[in-house]
């Protein structure tokens, strides 16, 4: 079992401090959040399932059976005939596995007229000792009920039932009869179901039957008593049958849960709060487990009305319980909103109600008695909602034992069959067991909810579908990144030094000032490394340790008319810098040349390309080959992967219109893509060397029944249409139907992709349309409907956090396409509102990556990269960055520090193995960058050309001279004396004084 954390411990003195004191008002249940959902149940745990007597076993006259109070209020309505089938009940009970079958005993089966000191009905004797026995013979516990609504009739006409105070007695002779005579085989007894239900409606609304709608008193009046007939037949089998039976008896009270509205829970509506529990709940709980009364805000509330125990009455109730039995379900969870809501949220958080009981009832062992709830006449077989509620009460209780402790030993699934639901008759559906009441075999037919339940109780809980945690590393030549969209253009530098064009000399006047030289205007030249923007940015990028940025070209700025022609050179300079400046830091840029948006009311193509169809129009193409091919000539010096389009598959939402017309738009989108990637293979690869791809949003689906096999199917046509639509035409051999092409084409797009670039994010449910003719969406060509686990963590924006989806979409990839091409996941990241300690973003880096080295190691996938969404905040976005951006300050989030020892350990290495990694890591692009280098600084090379010839020219003149000066001096040295003219005398005088001596 897992142990993650516990309750608040600080809030749990004073909470049940406060709850008896009536000062809650200060306090509330606080659970420590968790996301547990794998894991198994303790070993003992029991599972089991449960029905009623009067919804399920028909036959209401049969073989000397009474009239029930539900038998004349439903006017004899059909059922599951139980009573007949019981066999066919207990092989439906063995295909779920479950320890235990919950039963109750149909009190005018066993005594006609109510009366249990009079001869039962040996019919219905036999019954019940002939389901008990066949129970034992399966090994399966029988947990038997004595009394769920169905109260004689003649005890209702008679004495006005539960009204009566007898009635305690009449309960307990009967009670003691049931002990006797089936006792020696059943070990967990109820006395009764639910008698809030009862009181509400039976004796207040008369929604229920006997139907009594009476003044204020007697739901009061009817609990009361109740409440008295329980104690009685606990004593009875205290005193007479426990030290020979070893039986443990309880009562099943239902219960809601409440809680103020976000954001107001301030002092009075904690009370309100506390006050609604005791309305349900603490009605019956309290005076049983808790003081032996009713709770004060209860008494206080219905002063006069609210019967009052006296004290021997106090001792007598008080502890008269040997494990808490609870039941949630949907219909206490309506009267409870309804009656007793005060203004607070009503929700179905079964985990608070069990940590409850604990906190305020001693910690007793609990048994979860019905946990259920509907679904509509017209459900069949195939209840997916109904697998789902399931699954979050189940999960609820696995939270409650493992992480709060609550001492949970078995769960009961509500209910076996349908039935006839007591005042929904046929309208409502609760069981695991579909039956056709038109069909008079009445044949138990298991719906998907049983198999769900069925799988459940065999795995004792959910367990995980794979290691939670492995140990390795990722390899050197992996991409650790983050991803960007449209990097914009942000044309200001460091300084205004750079910007103003005059000339200044400084003090001239003798003041200290900075005047400007009129007449003098220079033309500085900005260096990459000049712009503010771009440093800081990649300032923070370099924080992050990744060794790649992921980030898109604006096409709108660098090509305004979508004519070559019209390139902004000042934009292409800005981009030339960007990516000069990645490369000088050693981070590698992955380009990306499309990145469709609708914050661009162009879709991020130039203007005139949307205002004429946009990718409608075949003219998109060529112009966007165009530019790619200007892009290649002007950066691909930089660049060594490309991304041509940003998830084609999410272009087509982005249009209005027919199915056909977004046909023509995949259809342009992937020609644009191959003819694009055509131009690089024969015009710049062998120069450049990059890899080029586009990139899919490619999120995972599960069937959401994956016991339909429809469900399953659509699975796969999800997937086929979300990836496969544009991955298949471009793997040999493969065509795909939902987008037509001709042959040429077919040829043109067949290898035009030299790795798999997918976007993801999360995991969704996928169900096909159950509509033949469903009103689909204009922007919607599939049949499919998606959903969510409400198990699942999810973000504020509804995002769910789905770590193994990642593993597996990767496999399908892997599985359809092979691995001659490696995959990069080239963005996935989740919103996260905190400030700095975002943690839920550092789950999903830490899981996420978890699962990719998964797929690498353990399945195979040739996985080389994984790129976080995204850098940084901007003030109109979902608050996915890595950075905070408020108030033009940027400052990091904790999940930077996270990915950034990720990077620097390249993976999860052991924990004796926690040095970072260090790769030798050969830079094939160095010659290649250096002619890059030398062509972006073309004047300053120039320049420092000419100075170095000029030097050099002047050095070797120097040189030159001093040699000829030199031979002239030994020359002079040794001619002898004689008479030189006097133009002759002149330089050997210069000479000789340089020398120091005079010669004549």
């Amino acid at each position: 079992m897992l142990r993650v954390s516990s309750v608040c411990l600080s809030l749990l003195p004073a909470l049940v401090l406060c709850g008896l004191d009536h000062k809650a008002s200060q306090l509330w249940l606080q659970l420590n959040e968790t996301f547990l959902q794998t894991g198994a149940f303790p070993s003992e745990f029991l599972w089991g399932v449960g029905t009623a007597a009067f919804p399920t076993e028909g036959s209401w006259d049969a073989d000397g059976k009474g009239e029930s109070v539900w038998d004349r209020f439903t006017h004899h309505p059909r059922t599951s005939e139980s009573y007949l089938q019981w066999e066919e009940d207990l092989r439906s009970v063995q295909y779920l596995g479950v320890q235990f079958y919950s039963f109750s005993l149909s009190w005018t089966r066993l005594f006609p007229n109510g009366d249990a000191t009079e001869n039962p009905n040996p019919a219905g004797v036999e019954h019940y000792r002939r389901l008990i026995g066949r129970l034992r013979d399966l090994r399966v516990e029988p947990v038997v009920t004595l009394f769920h609504w169905d109260l004689p009739q003649v005890l209702q006409e008679r004495s006005g039932g539960w009204l009566n105070r007898s009635m305690a007695d009449a309960f307990a002779d009967y009670a003691a009869f049931c002990f006797r005579t089936f006792g020696g085989e059943v070990r967990y007894w109820i006395t009764m179901h639910n008698p809030f239900l009862l009181a509400i409606l039976g004796y207040g609304t008369g929604a229920h039957a006997p139907g009594v709608t009476g003044g204020h008193a007697e739901p009061f009046i009817a609990a009361h008593n109740l409440i008295r007939a329980h104690a009685k037949a606990w004593h009875v089998y205290d005193r007479h049958f426990r030290a020979h039976q070893h039986g443990k008896v309880s009562i099943t009270l239902g219960s809601h849960w409440v809680e103020p509205h976000p954001g107001k829970a301030s002092p009075a509506n904690l009370e309100l709060c506390l006050k609604s529990m005791d309305a349900v709940i603490g009605w019956f709980a309290e005076p049983i487990y808790g003081s032996g009364d009713y709770p004060e805000s209860l008494k206080a509330s219905h002063r006069g009305v609210i019967p009052e125990f006296t004290p021997q009455q106090k001792l007598s109730v008080k502890g008269t319980a040997d494990f808490f039995s609870l039941a949630f379900g949907p219909e206490t969870l309506r009267v409870g909103q309804g009656l007793a809501q005060f203004g607070q949220k009503v929700t179905l958080d079964l985990r608070s109600v069990l940590v409850w009981v604990r906190l305020m009832y001693g910690d007793p062992q609990v048994l979860v008695a019905e946990s259920g709830w509907f679904s509509g006449a017209s459900v069949g077989v195939e209840d997916t909602k109904a697998i789902y509620l399931m699954k979050t009460f189940i999960i609820k209780v696995m939270q409650a034992v493992s992480v709060d402790g609550v001492r949970v030993f078995g769960y009961t699934a509500w209910s076996l069959v349908d039935g006839f639901e007591w005042n929904h008759g046929h309208s409502r559906r609760m069981g695991l067991f579909y039956i056709d009441f038109s069909q008079p075999e009445r044949h138990r037919i298991p719906k998907t909810s049983a198999h769900f339940y069925r799988r459940v109780v065999r795995d004792n809980g959910f367990p995980a579908d794979s290691a939670r945690h492995i140990e390795g590393r990722f390899p050197c030549d992996f991409q650790f990144g983050v991803s960007e969209s449209i990097l914009q253009v942000h044309l200001y530098p460091f300084s205004p030094q750079f910007t103003d064009p005059h000339l200044y000399r400084w003090n001239y006047s003798g003041d200290g000032d900075l005047k400007p030289v009129t007449g003098v205007e220079l033309h500085n030249q900005v260096q990459c490394s000049d712009f503010l923007y771009i440093q800081r940015h990649l300032f923070l990028l370099g924080v992050t340790g990744s060794s790649h940025y992921r980030f898109a070209l604006d096409w709108t700025q660098l090509m305004p008319s979508a004519d070559p022609s019209s390139v902004d050179a000042e934009k292409v300079r800005f981009y030339r810098c960007v990516l000069s400046e990645l490369t000088r830091r050693g981070i590698q840029p992955v380009v990306t040349l499309y990145y469709p948006s609708l914050r661009s009311h162009s879709l991020g193509m130039p203007e005139p390309l949307h205002a004429n169809g946009g990718w409608r129009n075949r003219s998109a193409v060529e112009a966007f080959v165009n530019y790619a091919t200007f892009c290649y000539q002007e950066f691909g010096g930089f660049v060594q992967t490309w991304i041509t389009i940003n998830e084609p598959n999410r272009v087509m939402e982005l249009y209005v219109g027919t199915a056909e017309d977004r046909r023509m738009i995949a259809r342009h989108l992937l020609l644009a893509h191959a003819k694009a990637w055509r131009v690089y293979d024969t015009r710049f690869r062998r120069q450049q060397g990059a890899a080029v791809s586009f990139a899919l949003h490619a999120d995972w689906v599960e069937p959401a029944n994956p016991y339909v096999e429809l469900h399953k199917a659509a699975q796969q046509d999800f997937l086929l249409f979300e990836l496969g639509r544009f991955l298949d035409p471009v793997f040999e051999g493969r065509g795909n139907a939902l987008i037509g092409f001709t042959d040429d084409e077919r040829e043109e797009l067949k290898g035009a992709l030299d790795f798999i670039a997918l976007n993801h994010f999360t995991t969704h449910l996928v169900s096909p349309l159950h509509n033949p003719n469903p009103p689909t969406p204009q922007n919607q060509d599939h049949s499919f409907s998606l959903m969510s686990d409400p198990n699942w963590q999810v973000s504020q924006r509804g995002q769910a956090l789905v770590p193994w989806g990642l593993r597996r979409v990767l496999g399908w990839v892997k599985d359809r396409y092979g691995d001659g091409l490696p995959i990069i996941i080239t963005a996935s990241g989740v919103d996260d509102q905190a400030s700095h300690n975002d943690q839920l973003r550092q789950r999903y880096i830490r899981d996420y990556l978890q699962e990719a080295l998964k797929a690498r190691e353990l399945d195979g996938v040739n996985l080389r990269g994984f790129y976080i969404w995204k850098l940084q905040d901007h003030h109109h976005e979902h608050q996915f960055g890595l950075f905070t951006s408020a108030a033009r300050h940027s400052r990091p989030r904790a999940s930077v520090g996270l990915y950034r020892d990720i990077i620097a350990r390249h993976g999860f290495p052991s924990a004796a193995d926690l040095r970072p990694f260090s790769c030798q890591v050969t830079d094939t692009r160095t010659a290649c960058e250096l002619c890059t280098h030398i062509a972006e600084n073309k004047p300053l090379l120039f320049f420092s050309v000419c100075v170095s010839v000029s030097v050099s020219m002047l050095s070797a003149l120097i040189i030159i001279s001093v040699v000829r000066k030199r031979r002239m001096r030994r020359r002079a040295v040794n001619v002898g004396p004689q008479r030189l003219a006097v133009p002759q005398r002149f330089p050997m005088m210069r000479v000789a004084h340089r020398t120091g001596r005079l010669y004549y």
